[in-house]
C-alpha cells in the first residue's frame, strides 16, 4: 500500500501528494495554496478532465452536462451537494457537453446529464438522466465498491 495518493488541483491543475493519514480535506495545493477539496463540483475543460484522468488516485465522478439542458440545471445543485458528502473519496468534476463534443462522442455520451465514474483513467460506470443527491452518492458509492471488487483492489 502506498504511503501516499495523488491528487489533482482543480484551480491550477498541479499534481499534489496527499500523505496516507492525514486528513485530504484540510490539503492546499503546493503550487496555488488552494484547499485540494473544497466541497464543490469543478467546472473543468477537456485538457484538464484528461490529467485528473491520469492523476487523480481518487475515483473520479464526472458530470456531462449543458446549459441550454433542463434536467441539467436541475440536477446541478443535487450534484453540488454530493460533493459534500462525497468528497474527499471522490472527485467531481463538471464537463459541458457543448465544449467537448469530441470526448462526448469518445465516451459515448447519448443522453445528458450523463454521469461516468471513472477508476485510475478507464470508465468503470456510466447513467443518464438526472439523480436526486441521495441516489447520486448511492450510485457513485456503489459502483466504486463494484469496480475495485472487480479489479481486486
Amino acid at each position: 500500500m502506498s504511503d501516499h495518493c495523488h491528487i489533482v488541483c482543480t484551480h491550477c491543475t498541479a499534481t499534489n501528494r496527499v500523505q496516507a493519514g492525514r486528513d485530504p480535506r484540510a490539503a492546499k495545493c503546493g503550487g496555488c495554496r488552494q484547499p485540494l477539496f473544497d466541497g464543490y463540483p469543478a467546472e473543468v475543460d477537456v485538457a484538464a478532465l484528461e490529467r485528473h484522468l491520469r492523476v487523480d488516485d481518487v475515483p473520479v465522478l464526472l458530470d456531462v452536462w449543458a446549459p441550454w439542458c433542463g434536467p441539467c440545471r436541475n440536477m446541478a445543485p443535487m450534484f453540488a451537494r454530493a460533493a459534500q458528502v462525497l468528497e474527499p473519496d471522490f472527485r467531481l468534476l463538471k464537463l459541458n457537453a457543448d465544449t467537448a463534443p469530441e470526448t462526448c462522442a469518445r465516451l459515448g455520451v447519448q443522453g445528458i446529464p450523463a454521469l461516468f465514474l471513472f477508476r485510475r483513467g478507464e470508465v468503470a460506470a456510466r447513467t443518464a438522466g438526472a439523480m436526486q443527491t441521495d441516489a447520486i452518492v448511492a450510485w457513485a458509492r456503489r459502483q466504486a465498491t463494484e469496480a475495485s471488487t472487480s479489479t481486486g483492489r
